[in-house]
């Protein structure tokens, strides 16, 4: 046994040693090809492992980084509703005033919540969120400390107590103790903001301030252009704002500041300019935002347009000489008041986006509504009245923008009121394809403006493009982004007229239901005159006759809708096209009824109809219906049912008597 297997083990020797041979022998024959280039990357290796190695800095991301990620990933589902509504599908709004009423009463819900959890701290004391969430606990509103200090008052001040602060800093000076300028300023800005009341809490009731807004109204009702300025003046004279100014021994440019933005916002504007004066008499500068506030406010202090133009530019020359740099709002501001300089807006509305854009600031949305308000007048005609806006969405094609001034969210909602009176569809959709960009959509301002802008947009869609376009549009942008009113929905209608498409009628109609419009009689009066108006194949007069009933039932189900003559002809009609003879008798008694008249015509195609179903003693009550209205035709009537229908003796005698009516009352 161990002989063979030392020979077998020799044999395994021997043939090792020749393989390994002869696989050294190939590798040296293929070595020319690439034991070189091997080298060669080894040197590569080599040199490169002495460069340092740099380590990228940790990236920083934002806490909504994946949720922003995560909605990139979705899209907007154009059939569902908004979505605030989804928690609560029961409250899917299906018209603007419902959108209206849900969204407001949410929101109210919110603020009684958050003013409820504010006010009662102790009932919500355990934190379940992890990370914690500071949003969602107990905001601190209650007043901790009751000893008469600054400090005391500063957490007045915090926590907005317009009236707990005042009475605070009264109590300091009587006690004799000084308080800080800086402290007194604050004060100052929270009075001024508020002029000298109490902010409401969200959720509080407003009932009291209603009550006294209601008296104040019946005590004096100023007319004209004084009931305006009464409407926006809420400053009332010799206020705890002004009392603590003139108590206070050295006056800084942040206390007069305070003071002229609070008369401005409040509607105090000659007192804001007089004490501008002051400001100037004691040889101090404003800051740039007390100077938009100023500019803002000239249009209400000076009657002529020159004298406020005037007034804009010492105000512009004064920033200079103060050194004091403009800001967009400054510019927004100025051109804001050139909009009620008439026909000088149009001299120095360009003057001024010049000398804008010569500081290197950069317009904003306000900035080019304030520019189409100045050239472009709603109902005027001329060749340039869209160059303008042209030029500047040609400018703004593909930016993205954010909101810098609150006046930018009515620049789409304007520019698309000048597409839609230009009816230039092209430049329409140039506009939209703006909205689309980024997230300029969210400057589209609230609902209602949001409503105003996708109104005017589908009108002008309705008007000028073709119907299978519109209709793509329509199923898009409703009810996910806009509920139509009364008057879209009749364009909707002249649409489907002009391009021949009644057949979608009945579809329309259901969602006239469903957005809340069949209440409106203008509405669906359209909509049967287009039904009723010609004859189509027998399908499509199946769905309107359909169509027609429900429009009948929603008449009797709203004692607000009085049938008109019009509209009981046009169901009648529909009906007697559908071969629907017995409800096409029933709203022949409806006439009768609501004390109308049917036409001889209508009663001429309903005898045809009972000719073509061979009913005649149908047409005998037709012939005694339309004598029972005196209607002239009625013996014409009753001559072509004798002519025309097998009749028993009976109903000839009856149709005889009617049809020699005229020849006796001749005699």
């Amino acid at each position: 046994m161990a002989a063979p297997c030392r020979h077998v083990g020799h044999h395994i020797k021997r043939n090792g040693r020749f393989l390994r041979i002869h696989l050294d022998q190939l590798f040296a024959s293929r070595g020319f090809r690439w034991t070189s280039a091997l080298q060669q990357q080894g040197a590569e290796v080599h040199k490169e492992s002495k460069e340092p190695i740099v380590i990228p800095r940790k990236k920083s991301w934002s806490s909504e980084a994946v949720l922003e990620a995560l909605a990139s990933t979705v899209h907007r589902d154009p059939t569902a509703h908004p979505y605030q509504f989804q928690d609560d599908p029961y409250l899917s709004p299906r018209t603007s005033a419902e959108f209206k009423l849900f969204s407001l009463s949410q929101e109210s819900g919110r603020a009684a919540a958050k003013y409820f959890v504010n006010n009662n701290p102790k009932f919500f004391t355990k934190d379940f969120a992890e990370p914690h969430i500071p949003c969602l606990m107990p905001e601190s509103v209650a007043l901790r400390l009751e000893e008469v200090s600054e400090e005391a008052l500063k957490e007045r001040i915090t926590l907005r107590k317009v009236s707990a602060a005042v009475e605070m800093y009264d109590q300091l000076l009587q006690a004799g103790t000084s308080v800080s300028m800086e402290t007194t300023q604050e004060l100052l800005d929270l009075i001024c903001l508020y002029c000298d009341k109490n902010p409401v809490q969200d959720g509080a009731p407003e009932v009291e301030d209603a009550e006294e807004a209601g008296e104040e109204t019946k005590r004096r009702k100023p007319k004209g252009r004084q009931a305006a300025h009464h409407l926006r003046t809420s400053w009332k004279e010799n206020n705890n704002a002004e009392r603590i100014f003139n108590l206070l021994p050295e006056k800084d440019s942040r206390c007069y500041s305070a003071l002229i933005r609070g008369m401005v916002k409040h509607g105090a504007y000659s007192k804001a300019f007089s004490l501008y004066t002051d400001l100037l008499n004691n040889r101090l500068s404003a800051d740039v935002h007390t100077f938009n506030a100023l500019i803002s406010a000239v249009p209400d202090a000076r009657d002529k347009f020159n004298e406020r133009w005037d007034l804009i530019t010492e105000l512009l020359n004064q920033m200079n000489e103060q050194k004091v740099r403009p800001n967009l709002l400054t510019f927004n501001s100025v051109l804001k008041a050139l909009r009620r300089c008439g026909f000088l807006a149009k001299t120095y509305a360009p003057q001024t986006l010049n000398e804008m854009k010569a500081l290197g600031i950069a317009p904003s949305l306000a900035t080019y509504d304030h520019i189409l308000a100045v050239f472009y007048k709603s109902g005027s005609s001329g060749p340039n009245n869209t160059d303008i806006i042209q030029d500047m969405l040609t400018e703004l094609e593909g930016t993205s923008f954010t909101c810098q001034d609150p006046h930018d969210a009515f620049f789409f909602s304007s520019a698309m009121r000048i597409c839609l009176d230009s009816k230039d569809l092209e430049l329409g959709y140039k506009l939209h394809s703006l909205v689309e960009v980024g997230d300029n959509w969210r400057l589209l301002g609230d609902s209602y403006q949001q409503s105003v802008y996708y109104g005017r947009f589908f009108s002008l869609l309705c008007m000028m493009e073709h119907i299978d376009v519109v209709l793509k549009w329509y199923s898009r942008i409703i009810p996910s982004l806009y509920y139509p009113n009364p008057q879209g929905m009749m364009d909707l209608l002249q649409a489907l007229d002009t391009d021949g498409r009644l057949d979608l009628l009945p579809t329309i109609w259901k969602d006239i239901k469903t957005l809340g419009h069949d209440n409106k009689v203008d509405l669906v009066e359209e909509l049967l005159s287009l039904m009723a108006r010609e004859e189509h194949s027998p399908e499509v007069q199946e769905s309107f006759a359909a169509c027609a009933l429900d429009v009948k039932s929603v008449f009797d189900g709203r004692s607000s809708m009085e049938w008109s003559t019009s509209s009981l002809s046009h169901v009648t009609t529909l009906l007697l096209r559908a071969n629907k003879l017995q409800q096409a008798w029933d709203m022949l008694l409806l006439f009768k009824a609501k004390n109308r008249v049917p036409s001889e015509v209508l009663l001429n195609n309903f005898l045809s109809v009972c000719q073509s179903s061979g009913t005649p003693k149908r047409a005998v009550e037709l012939v005694q219906l339309a004598a029972a209205f005196c209607v002239p035709a009625t013996p014409v009537l009753a001559k072509t049912a004798l002519a025309e229908f097998q009749l028993t003796d009976e109903q000839r005698s009856i149709l005889s008597e009617f049809e020699a009516a005229p020849e006796k009352e001749t005699e």
